[in-house]
């Protein structure tokens, strides 16, 4: 059964009404699904209230029992409604139907403030990615400028970071002994604001268990303090990292230290929760995103692959946690007896599907080195590679009666299956998982570009091209490589961008989608975008940042398109490859018409000044 969505559903007032930014689907690949069933299943009653946008909306169920909680959803609110161009987006797929105007910008913000006024008494709780990734003073792309926490712009109590079972598991073990929610300060995985530091806080200051961050006021002002503060932040992101405190004008913010991992039974046990596995009845038009995961699988979260692009790292963090190959597969058998099942299992992964376990084995005890990456731009000496337990998983579900076919779509790490030294896994993946295309994400070609994304040198994607083509090949089978590809990153020159269409000119690829850099907040290469500084080196970084230029980057990987046919000679001529202009085999473009008669027409005047040579008539003329 449903959780509450509308008052007649409801014996009283609800412990908890929760605001969430998209529609509601009771399905574990949603945040609020599984927030909700936790406070479900500790006893505690919710109700859901999705995409409120008026003050009737927000009074539908009145004032609950204990609080209200808020969440923008999956994704940021500002990424979900703007492009990087920052245009509005047409299409919200966590929204019915895809209709876009159903969440509004800063969501977590719109919601608290309209909560605050209305119920100014009841405490309120935050959480998701938008909550989590603006836990501190962070840059944001669409104000272009450096924003105060999200708990001094919202006005909430409390704010979740990073994955909440076990915030939750402690709010609920307070709540039951008695704690009213706005006295809940201390627990692992949350944020508060304060006029004072407690003793508490301030006798782990002076000790070195606690550290104090630069303010609001010197990361707005200075940038070097903004580095600083963003590694500082980064360092102590898993459950080993301390407590930090940052001044917020006139209150102190107050990160509590990180929560541990879940274990394998916490895991399990949170996917065995009673979802209905579908999107709420009262969207009849469906919610698109529902398509994509429906028939889908979580095997794990968290990612210690640490692209510097890349929001997981901050929010699931780098410690991989999985849940039970019991647990997934009856899971599965689930799926198989859903009337809508066509036999096809659609992915079976997590942030990258074929990581199963932490990236060596300390870092369940001690939690992920703070000065150190496991993969990346060098492989860490001591990373654990083992594809073992994920194969034997697929070889389970694709046994399943009713399945037809199990598919990884979620993407892999080309990278870790090159580390393997075993190459059972790829075969394996080839012949039965892919479904026509491999989404990988080499992102570029140019080695500097790479180390500043903290991605593998691009020879590594080249030999797992060649292989994983060898095997196609061997098996008899026509399935394709899809590139992910990332232009105007930090440290992408114009140079750097041709050199990538060069290559994709030399595979006889263009892709039919690319994605330009998108500074979301609180990652590494946020950072970059906005100070020019490498955090890792503190050297200064190159950022494209001009419209032209970015779109010229963006042009040069779709350069045969008719509409690029400008952008890209522009480009070539400012990066001083006017080689790659003409009719050779390696050229991008051709010339115009006009172009290519003018220079036919220079070519022979030259050439005629050059071999023509005087009369002895004219010479004797002369003398």
């Amino acid at each position: 059964m449903f959780l509450p969505i509308h008052p007649s559903e409801l014996d009283g007032a609800p412990d908890f009404v929760y605001v969430i930014g998209e529609a509601y689907c009771d399905h574990p690949s949603f945040g609020h699904a599984i927030v909700s069933r936790l406070f479900e299943s500790y006893g505690f009653s919710v109700a859901m209230l999705p995409q409120p946008l008026c003050d009737d909306d927000y009074r539908r169920f009145g004032e609950p029992k204990i609080g209200f909680l808020v969440t923008g959803g999956v994704v940021d609110s500002m990424v979900n409604n703007y492009t990087v161009a920052k245009l509005r987006r047409t299409r919200d797929v966590y929204s019915e139907g895809g209709d876009v105007g159903k969440r509004p910008d800063r969501c977590v913000d719109v919601y608290c403030r309209a909560l605050k006024r209305l119920f100014p008494q009841t405490p309120i709780v935050i959480g998701g990615i938008e909550a989590s990734l603006r836990r501190s003073a962070h840059y944001d792309y669409w104000a272009d400028k450096v924003l105060p926490s999200i708990l001094e712009s919202s006005g909430a109590d409390l704010l979740i970071y990073g994955m909440g079972e076990r915030p939750i598991a402690d709010i609920c073990a307070l709540l039951r002994r008695g704690v009213p929610l706005a006295r809940i300060k201390d627990v692992r995985g949350t944020c508060y604001l304060t006029g004072e530091l407690s003793s508490r806080i301030e006798r782990a200051i002076e000790q070195g268990e606690a550290l104090v961050c630069p303010s609001f006021d010197e990361v707005r002002s200075d940038k070097r303090a903004y580095v600083a503060a963003f590694n500082m932040q980064s360092a102590n992101a898993d459950f080993a990292g301390k407590p930090i405190v940052q001044r917020q004008g006139g209150a102190w913010l107050v990160q509590n230290a990180p929560q541990r991992p879940l274990s394998v039974k916490e895991m399990d046990a949170v996917y065995a929760l009673p979802y209905e596995r579908r999107a709420h009845p009262v969207y009849k038009r469906g919610v698109p995103a529902m398509s994509e995961i429906e028939f889908s699988l979580t095997s794990v979260r968290g990612c210690f692959g640490s692209c510097n692009y890349c929001a997981l790292t901050y929010h699931q963090g780098r410690i991989v946690q999985k849940r039970s190959k019991e647990s997934i597969v009856e899971e599965a058998k689930k799926l198989v007896e859903m009337p809508d099942f066509k036999g096809y299992i659609h992915d079976v992964g997590g942030p990258t599907a074929n990581f199963r376990d932490p990236a060596c084995a300390k870092q369940l005890k001690v939690g992920a080195c703070r000065d150190r990456q496991c993969i990346g731009w060098r492989k860490c000496p001591a990373l654990q590679v083992s594809h073992r337990e994920y194969l034997e998983l697929l070889r389970e579900l694709r046994a399943l009666g009713k399945v037809k076919k199990v598919f990884v779509r979620s993407g892999i790490r080309f990278d870790y299956v090159m580390y393997d030294d075993n190459d059972e896994f790829l075969r394996e993946l080839v012949k039965y998982h892919v479904s026509g295309q491999l989404k990988v994400a080499p992102e570029h070609v140019s080695d500097r570009v790479l180390k500043l994304m903290n991605k593998p040198p691009f020879e590594v994607y080249r030999k797992f091209k060649a292989k994983y083509d060898a095997l196609n090949a061997k098996l008899g089978k026509k399935q394709y490589l899809v590139p992910y590809l990332i232009s105007s990153h930090p440290g992408c020159t114009l140079q750097d961008a041709v050199r990538l269409a060069e290559y994709l000119h030399s595979i006889g690829y263009m892709p039919q989608q690319v994605q330009d850099f998108y500074p979301t907040p609180s990652t590494k290469s946020t950072c970059m975008y906005y100070t020019g500084i490498d955090p890792d080196s503190g050297e200064e970084v190159y950022v494209p940042r001009s419209k032209r230029e970015k779109a010229m980057q963006r042009a040069l990987m779709q350069y045969g398109a008719k509409r690029n046919y400008e952008l890209v000679k522009e480009a070539l001529r400012l990066a001083g490859r006017e080689d790659l202009i003409g009719f050779g085999k390696q050229c991008l473009v051709r010339p115009t018409k006009q172009e290519a008669v003018a220079a036919k027409r220079a070519e022979h005047v030259d050439g005629s000044r050059r071999g023509a040579r005087p009369k002895k008539s004219d010479k004797r003329g002369k003398r």
